[in-house]
């Protein structure tokens, strides 16, 4: 498996991870996938970082699921042994990259080109999600004649709405990076010379909070679409109750009050 399928590299406090196979448009392989699930482990583990970006070298971010992938998938199909297979080889694929939610930090998404299928899925599963204006984003499984993975049911309906997700899906459409903060896909829209260095001054600001309760926050916002209020308002409770204690918020009060910079505790 090559190593340079996906690069890791850090900025200070922020770790950047890169799609790395411009030649096929940053296609997600199973090479790939497992390469950067291993990336993804060694950034989860290091608990100086307060930030990840993720984004595509050359002029994409990521042109979706591998097609030699794809078509060794749809051979033998007729037979419900293969097909129970698929199911536990896509399930594996699925979680290579959806590893990324083991991130405690906040995970931002530079969209830097297209952004197709799985790339386009895998952007949904991080947090947060800056868009070059020249970029072209579409869900076009149905195009292919397939149903939608790596999360995209579960993450889209909830960033647009059911409506809105259910026509990005049905016409397999592809839109530009304005468009795509219209529809609440992404947060704001750059040119491309500077998206980078956007998504960086993103995480630097982010590198100025508290970081444990950045991390709370990340968890809080991971389950709170399923629970109810009463649940809710008890999560937040306890997670406030930690914070008191660790001394976070005493170091923040004290900041303000002498005006100045916090120090906060990795």
């Amino acid at each position: 498996m090559p190593d340079n399928l996906v690069l890791a590299e850090r900025r200070e406090k922020t770790a950047i991870i890169t799609f790395n196979d411009p030649s096929r448009a940053n296609a997600m392989s199973p090479a790939m996938a497992e390469r950067f699930a291993e990336v993804v482990s060694e950034v989860a583990d290091d608990r100086s970082l307060r930030a990840v970006v993720i984004t595509g070298a050359g002029r994409h971010f990521s042109a979706g699921g591998d097609l030699e992938m794809l078509t060794a998938l749809t051979e033998g199909v007729h037979d419900e042994s293969r097909r129970i297979e698929n199911v536990g080889r896509m399930r594996h694929y699925y979680g290579r990259f959806l590893c990324v939610r083991d991130i405690a930090v906040p995970v931002i998404a530079a969209i830097n080109g297209s952004a197709v299928g799985a790339g386009l899925c895998l952007a949904l599963a991080c947090d947060m999600r800056l868009v070059a204006r020249e970029a072209r984003l579409g869900f076009t499984f149905t195009r292919l004649g397939l149903h939608p993975g790596l999360g995209a049911t579960y993450y889209l309906p909830r960033l647009v709405g059911p409506e809105k997700a259910f026509m990005l899906f049905a016409t397999g459409r592809e839109i530009g990076g304005a468009e795509a903060v219209e529809y609440g896909l992404a947060s704001s829209a750059h040119s491309s010379d500077e998206l980078f260095e956007a998504a960086l001054a993103l995480a630097d600001q982010i590198s100025v909070a508290c970081p444990m309760a950045v991390r709370q926050v990340k968890r809080s916002l991971a389950t709170a679409l399923e629970e109810p209020l009463h649940e809710r308002l008890e999560a937040e409770a306890q997670a406030q109750s930690i914070d008191y204690a660790q001394g976070q918020v005493a170091e923040g009060i004290a900041a303000v009050r002498e005006k100045r910079a916090p120090r906060f505790a990795d």
